[in-house]
């Protein structure tokens, strides 16, 4: 049946918004504490937007990149990632 969409189902769905929000608040800091500098990166955002435009089913794609977002946005300012410190 070519003309037949395939179907996500929802605990499939569920399992990557899950994913995506922890993969989204993923950032790694490379901090110089006796200087005061630091540089985040947002390594987590930069890998689950390369997932999510691979994505098989691209229906909500706008979700996942929302959820990315807003995911990276609030674990900025928590201790959350990776810390090296030069």
């Amino acid at each position: 049946m070519a003309g037949k969409k395939q179907k996500e189902p929802d605990s499939v769905y569920f399992l990557k918004l899950v994913i995506y929000l922890i993969l989204g608040a993923q950032w790694l800091r490379i901090e110089n504490i006796s200087e005061g500098w630091s540089i985040p990166i947002p390594v987590g955002l930069l890998i689950g937007l390369w997932f999510a435009s691979h994505d098989h089913f691209q229906i909500d794609r706008k979700i996942e990149y929302a959820l990315l977002l807003v995911s990276a946005f609030i674990a900025f300012w928590l201790p959350v990632g990776v810390f090296v410190e030069v």
